[in-house]
């Protein structure tokens, strides 16, 4: 067994696909606590990703399912056919294979937990 405190995981930068959501127009970033270290979990990958005020992911997609559980602020999820506002305790549950993006809305930032499989990838834009 393993238990872990967010306050004390470092929140380290995410490199790349960082954009900017509709009616936000400054400088974006995120950010990655990391609590399944790599190789501590046969099964999973599991982080909290903090999106910057007006900060998504732009469009991607996973070979597996994700999950993403809000922690705090709120935000957006979208696919193809519909765009969600998320605020925290909602879950969300995107297919393998659903093109999709994620992140916070241009008032506010926002924070969620992130669950993917060990060895999935996911094809950016």
């Amino acid at each position: 067994m393993r238990v872990v405190t967010l306050k004390d995981i470092p929140a380290l930068p995410v490199e790349g696909a960082a954009e900017q959501t509709e009616g936000w127009t400054g400088p974006v970033a995120r950010s990655r606590q990391t609590i399944i270290p790599p190789g501590a979990s046969a099964n999973y990958n599991c982080s909290v990703v903090h999106f910057s005020q007006g900060c998504n992911t732009g469009w991607h997609t996973h070979d597996c399912d994700q999950i993403v559980v809000v922690t705090s602020g709120s935000g957006y999820v979208a696919n193809a056919q519909e765009q969600r506002e998320i605020t925290v305790g909602d879950v969300v549950q995107i297919k393998a294979g659903e093109r999709h993006w994620h992140g916070a809305k241009a008032e506010t930032t926002m924070g969620h937990i992130t669950i993917t499989m060990v060895g999935s990838q996911a094809a950016w834009g």
